[in-house]
């Protein structure tokens, strides 16, 4: 008889269905539940936050392995049911399926204590509100005494994973492990102001964070003050949706996403739907790959979001992700609109200008010039004509025309006073150094200019220009670039989007979800420009496409689309394909280095920066303009030193 094929396997003997031993089934559980000495941190905070702690203590040795204890002064828990909390799926958050579907609570799934107590030595120390003594109750053999304690709950966990020493293996070094503790109660407290929190290490005080009576301060505290002064805030409710918080400006833009916290009704969650609307908001604002800051808190009925997904309670699901998605992605974008020119403008009491400002007559009103241009049908020579001369409305003589100007390696320029400035006083010969330095008072002006008044151009590329701060540079092609393309953008929004049909349909392969999406938002793709219709079972049929992107690849733009459908909001695909034409029509259509501005031209340039959303940054993400104060400046030189 030959041998059979070494291909197939051999028959094994047949094993019985049986129930696992409750010791099994809890060290399954714990290999869900905790992962690391953080995912304790983070359970254990879960439970003091919905004791209603005000004060949460954690103490941790050896980056947590050794030891964590979490000590708070929440309600406590009562002596009959200390043992019953160390039961697997034993919680007071839930009683019911209608409890699990409307989750109110941090935890709710009765598994984090038993899990613990199954590869750890486990102890819990509490005093229940009223209750004229505490006890302790010891994890391995159930021993309950009277102890003495405060109302509130201390549990202490030794010598995690001693019962899995292969787990054990797999811990990081004590330093990183105490990193990612650390991280875990930040989470926390960024989400409640109102509780104190405080970390231990070995004995010493690494973090602690008092409680704050506003948002903001505790961002302030727990993580920096330049994070809140480099970000906007966020306040914006659509139906019952609310998005609140900040984002950090796209100059604080970072390379790691290591300062990204989202909040879904107080919870600290992981979601690809909020990372992609946040993402998209700043599209056009961001620079290459890098990574926006944010603290964003997101409030919905319970009802409409599921926290039961995974074990660790970090990711959650939406009843309807697209309302979600616009929902962030809008409150974003609102609030990354406000140019950021008006912070420009100092306080009283700052540092003065080199030059005496005074105020422009009403008829020179720069709010908004009238400028009236398509960028693909002028283009940067005509310029001028989309500047207005303001000199006659001034009564000033014109300022010099652009063939005037010397270009770069002819001869010196001859600078002229800025348009609207009186000349300043001469200085006496026997003044000296003093008084030529002295800069003239700065005239009170309500109405003061955020970006100031131009002075003069560098190199044809940068303007130059004075505001109650110092100095501002402005980068004319990336700023006029931002102008241009925000007006074809509302140009753009104004109309709705047209359909180009296509003489010959594009046909493609077609997955059964592509398929599916497309039959199932056949309403829906008509607004988008598309028409894509069923060619076959499994082949798809692209007959109409956006006609702004007529000259695009039909059966990529569908993709794309049909993609997204299934996740996201689809118009974001069409809005960023025609951004992106956009933005190439603006960046032809700007001013162009090299070209000689007058100082109306400038000081117009400026005044529309002002008036623009977004301008802060061109279309491509990088900044338009700078501010050097007078500090810096007198830094540079020297100066009272």
């Amino acid at each position: 008889m030959s041998a059979l094929p070494t291909s197939i396997p051999p028959v094994t003997q047949r094993r019985p269905i049986r129930e696992l031993p409750d010791e099994l089934i809890s060290q399954i559980a714990a290999g869900e539940v905790v992962e690391r000495p953080a995912s304790v941190v983070r359970e254990l905070l879960d439970n003091a936050l919905d004791a209603g702690a005000r004060q949460i203590t954690v103490r941790l040795a050896s980056g947590g392995v050794r030891l964590i204890s979490v000590e708070d002064d929440g309600l406590g828990i009562p002596r009959e049911e200390l043992t019953v909390a160390l039961r697997r799926h034993a919680t007071s958050k839930i009683a019911s399926l209608n409890d699990l579907e409307t989750v109110g609570t941090m935890g709710f799934r009765g598994e984090a204590l038993a899990a613990i107590n199954a590869i750890a030595e486990f102890s819990i120390l509490s005093r229940f509100t009223g209750a004229d003594t505490a006890f302790s109750l010891d994890g391995r053999t159930g021993e309950l005494r009277p102890v003495a304690r405060a109302t509130g709950t201390t549990v202490e966990v030794r010598e995690l994973f001693f019962a899995t020493p292969a787990r054990r293996k797999f811990l990081k070094t004590d330093a990183t492990e105490l990193a990612h503790c650390i991280e875990a109660v930040r989470r926390h407290a960024l989400a409640r102001p109102e509780v104190g929190f405080s970390i231990w290490h070995d004995g010493k005080l690494v973090e602690q964070w008092r409680a704050a009576d506003a948002r903001e301060q505790r961002l302030a505290d727990a993580l920096s003050d330049d994070f809140v002064a480099q970000s906007v805030a966020v306040d914006r409710t659509g139906g019952p949706v609310r998005v609140a918080g900040r984002v950090g400006i796209p100059d604080a833009a970072r390379s790691r996403g290591d300062q990204q916290f989202f909040y879904v009704n107080g919870r600290f969650v992981r979601d690809k739907v909020l990372s992609h609307a946040v993402r998209s908001a700043y599209e056009d604002v961001l620079h290459g790959h890098r990574q926006p800051i944010y603290a964003l808190y997101l409030e919905i009925d319970p009802a409409r979001v599921d926290v039961n997904v995974h074990p660790t309670k970090i990711e959650v699901r939406f009843r309807d992700g697209r309302e979600i998605h616009q929902a962030v992605r809008h409150a974003i974008e609102d609030a990354l609109a406000a140019p950021r020119a008006g912070d420009a403008v100092a306080p009283s009491g700052a540092a003065q200008p080199f030059f005496k400002q005074t105020p422009l007559p009403p008829s020179a009103s720069w709010a908004q010039p009238a400028i009236n241009f398509v960028a693909q049908e002028r283009g940067a020579g005509d310029f001028e004509a989309m500047w207005p001369r303001r000199t006659e409305q001034l009564g000033h003589e014109p300022a010099s025309a652009p063939s005037q100007w010397p270009l770069s390696g002819a001869a010196p320029m001859t600078f002229r006073a800025p348009v609207g400035l009186p000349p300043g006083p001469n200085p006496s010969p026997d003044s000296g150094e003093d008084a030529a330095a002295a800069p003239t008072p700065l005239a009170t002006n309500e109405d003061a200019w955020p970006l100031g008044r131009a002075l003069a151009q560098l190199q044809g590329i940068y303007i130059l220009a004075e505001n109650s701060q110092g100095l501002v540079v402005v980068d004319m092609h990336a700023a006029h670039e931002r102008i241009v393309y925000e007006r074809l953008k509302t140009q753009l929004d104004g109309a709705a989007i047209s359909s180009q049909p296509l003489l010959i349909p594009a046909t493609f392969a077609a997955t059964p979800q592509e398929v599916a999406t497309a039959e199932a938002c056949a309403a829906v793709l008509p607004t988008l420009g598309l028409e894509i219709t069923p060619f076959s079972p499994r082949t798809l049929a692209v007959r109409a496409v956006p006609g702004t992107l007529a000259d695009g690849d039909p059966v990529e733009l569908a993709r794309s689309v049909l993609a997204e459908l299934g996740q996201h909001d689809a118009s974001t695909v069409v809005q960023r394909a025609q951004n992106e034409l956009l933005s190439t029509m603006a960046c032809h259509g700007a001013v162009r280095a090299n070209r000689k501005l007058t100082i109306d031209e400038m000081n117009a340039l400026l005044r529309q920066m002002e008036a623009t959303e977004r301008s802060d940054q061109c279309n491509h993400g990088r900044p338009t303009w700078r501010q050097l104060s007078i500090r810096e400046l007198d830094s540079l030189f020297m100066r009272g030193r």
